[in-house]
């Protein structure tokens, strides 16, 4: 029996990455991974100090489809301390990963053939996971002018509204952070407009020298998405939250209860802490050689004669234009991991159009690991 018509998307280019990369681990044991945006540090003692307690203390059976009420709790907490903004346990939707968070919205906001909006260059698995699900992706060409980030013009200049915006700030793959006040005016703009904001900010807590603001401190009509993984350390727990929009909570926990019952039991109990002073503190520190790593890059960059890429205000990316290398980067990336261990990421992942002169390389490693792909990279002839 062939494979449905839904399933014709596009691969997940950095999973392929990875899975090369662990091929080449096996077999020659010298792959630096640099084309995931992992970090390379477990999660904070506090959290897996939990994770012991709760294997003792907890069943660990079935929770609410939307998550546990110390979590949501804990979740919505960290929204009112960190953005001023009066949130709550009820407008907590917790997820299985950020993933979790998209696709469950995605189904309950969005028909088949309606139009969704998302930046160029942007995450691929919006624009993958939107087209298996029967809705129309339009790109919104972003470059330098506008730091690589939408702007209310834009959306103005489109023949009507989209159902919805997606917006990342710190964006992947480019780390560029919007500017707060355009922020706002794009909040407007889709409340008034009818078109579903969904605000993707799984990278804040990780910028440098600019303000992340969150869309839910100028409207709530939108959808703010968040994650365990990034700032917090936790990829691999798969946790992430959506805060949700009255009208999307009910059809949200209904899927929610159908797709997935509920998310990983032992990952929430682990994550209340999380967000507590005590995990803050030891995160700071992982901020502090993300900085470096920045830094770092930054000074070795133009002697590697990579000198154009997006200012990396926030998350753990470069994202380079490598045009003067080549203009096939899948092939570039395949042939840089075989001659030197170090893996990037494609930019065909981002983006369609330009994706073929570009690659994101991720910081998020320690600075040593940095420090050794760039000087693989150096001796490499493919960056002559």
């Amino acid at each position: 029996m062939p494979p449905s018509q839904r399933s014709d998307i596009e691969p997940f280019h950095v999973m392929e990455v990875l899975k090369a990369g662990a091929e080449r681990q096996r077999t020659h044991g010298d792959v630096l991974m640099l084309c995931a945006g992992q970090p390379s540090t477990p999660a904070p003692a506090v959290v897996r100090a939990a994770a012991a307690r709760a294997l003792e203390d907890e069943v660990l059976g079935y929770t609410e489809s939307t998550g546990i009420l110390a979590l949501r709790e804990a979740v919505a907490a960290h929204h009112r301390d960190w953005y001023d903004v009066d949130v709550h346990a009820d407008d907590v939707v917790v997820t299985t990963g950020s993933s979790g968070a998209f696709s469950t919205l995605f189904l309950a906001a969005f028909d088949v053939g309606d139009t969704v909006a998302m930046t160029r260059p942007g995450y691929p698995a919006y624009r993958n996971t939107l087209t298996a699900l029967g809705c129309r992706v339009l790109e919104l060409d972003c470059g330098p002018q506008t730091r690589y980030q939408p702007t209310v013009a834009m959306l103005e200049e489109l023949p009507e509204p989209p159902a919805g915006l997606i917006l990342a700030s710190p964006a992947n793959p480019t780390g560029t952070v919007i500017d707060p006040g355009e922020l706002a005016a794009i909040a407007r703009w889709c409340e008034a407009s009818g078109c579903l904001l969904i605000s993707d900010e799984i990278y804040h807590g990780l910028t440098y020298g600019r303000e992340a603001a969150s869309a839910w401190q100028t409207s709530r009509s939108g959808v703010v998405v968040g994650s365990v993984s990034k700032y917090f350390s936790m990829t691999g727990w798969r946790l992430g939250w959506a805060l949700v929009p009255h009208g999307l909570r009910r059809p949200i926990e209904v899927l929610a209860q159908n797709l997935t019952i509920c998310p990983p039991a032992i990952a929430q109990y682990a994550a209340v802490p999380a967000f507590g002073a005590s995990a803050h503190e030891e995160l700071a520190g992982h901020v502090r050689r993300y900085a470096d790593n920045r830094e770092l890059l930054l000074r070795r960059l133009p002697a590697l004669g990579i000198r154009s890429y997006a200012p990396p205000d926030g998350a753990f990316y470069a994202w380079c234009d490598i045009g003067h290398l080549t203009d096939d980067s899948v092939t570039w990336c395949r042939e840089l991991l075989e001659q030197t261990g170090v893996a990037l990421t494609p930019g065909v992942d981002f983006d369609t159009v330009r994706g073929g002169r570009m690659m994101r390389l991720s910081f998020a490693g320690s600075t040593a690991e940095v420090d050794e792909a760039l000087d693989r990279m150096a001796g490499s002839p493919l960056l002559h």
